[in-house]
């Protein structure tokens, strides 16, 4: 009996995260594909640096309304959705991976599988726990992350027209080894992320529940219940902090994975094969070369995507979860 609970919890886990990572995913797509397009971008990404400072040439993007206009302007509204398929089949297993991982580390830290005593771990635990199973679904899923980096980056002309021509030609120029480019500063990034993102979660919901129970002369009804408002405010709040501490790393993922990409010369300096020896030489290359700006491309609609997408995501989690639990049982 309890080898099928546990069976039956790990399920729901699975199946609410996927859910909830594909609706995320699938909302903020568009801010995705400008983050990456900023991220991938050698030349300066705002007007004012590349006034003061060019280094590879004539900046294509300088600003997110600039950029939308652009994209829209010349790959039209599916633009916005450019990889989103294989971000699709990366985040879906994902984050089934990732709630389901996190889930049977905060039952054997707190002994009890019950959530409510989960809420009560350690921030220690908590952020421990969401380091750990950031690090197992990467790995599970990555070869779709690069997939997705490379379709949402290459722009008009399309060296690839789809996932499947994308595959054999990193495959065939690469080796199994392409399709894991950047794969170690996507680990090293991913800890500290997810780790950020869980742990802040849990820490803003243990303080939800305590600002509940001060407004509440029902102790037991301000103790129990956090409103889908407040989940999505400690959503909001995760995401946007791990994001804003981690995005450096997120740039050099992106640029080993866009290593080599044929793109129009219109995007801007190709970013030449093995460009970057290992994941310091980026961070120091990209310092040297383009500043400290070079490290943050991006950042503006890589917050204004990690936001929501925090938010939609565990309040997607918590009601999907609820929701099939109450199915099962």
């Amino acid at each position: 009996m309890e080898e099928t609970g546990q069976l039956k919890r790990a399920l729901i886990d699975a199946t609410a995260g996927a859910v909830s990572g594909g609706i995320s995913r699938t909302v903020t797509s568009p801010l995705d594909v400008i983050k990456i397009r900023f991220q991938v971008q050698l030349e300066p990404t705002n007007q004012w640096a590349s006034l003061r400072r060019v280094v590879h040439g004539t900046s294509k993007y300088t600003g997110m309304l600039q950029a939308t206009k652009d994209i829209l302007r010349e790959e039209g509204l599916k633009g916005f959705w450019r990889g989103n398929v294989p971000a699709l089949l990366m985040v879906m297993p994902y984050t089934a991976i990732q709630f389901t991982v996190l889930k049977q580390l905060k039952t054997f830290a707190a002994g009890s599988s019950k959530t409510e005593d989960h809420i009560n771990l350690s921030p220690y635990l908590s952020y421990i726990s969401g380091a750990l199973a950031g690090c197992a679904a990467t790995v599970g899923s990555y070869p779709f992350d690069l997939l997705r980096t490379i379709l949402a980056s290459q722009g008009e002309p399309k060296v690839y027209r789809n996932m499947r021509s994308a595959f054999v030609g990193i495959f065939r120029a690469r080796g199994v080894p392409g399709l894991y480019a950047g794969l170690t500063p996507t680990l090293v990034e991913i800890a500290p992320y997810a780790g950020l993102q869980f742990g802040t979660y849990d820490t803003f919901k243990r303080w939800m529940k305590a600002w509940n129970l001060l407004r509440s002369s029902n102790s037991s009804q301000g103790d129990e219940f956090i409103s889908s408002f407040q989940l999505f405010i400690c959503g909001l709040g995760s995401g946007t902090c791990a994001k804003a501490v981690c995005h450096p790393l997120d740039v050099v993922k992106k640029r080993f994975q866009i290593e080599g990409l044929q793109r129009h010369p219109r995007y801007g300096a190709r970013l030449e094969a093995h460009a970057y020896k290992n994941m310091y030489d980026g961070l120091r290359r990209i310092l040297l070369e383009e500043g400290w700006a070079g490290l943050y491309k991006g950042i503006v609609p890589s917050i204004v995507k990690a936001a929501p997408a925090g938010a939609v995501t565990f309040v997607a989690y918590e009601y999907t979860s609820d929701w099939f639990e109450s199915i099962l049982t």
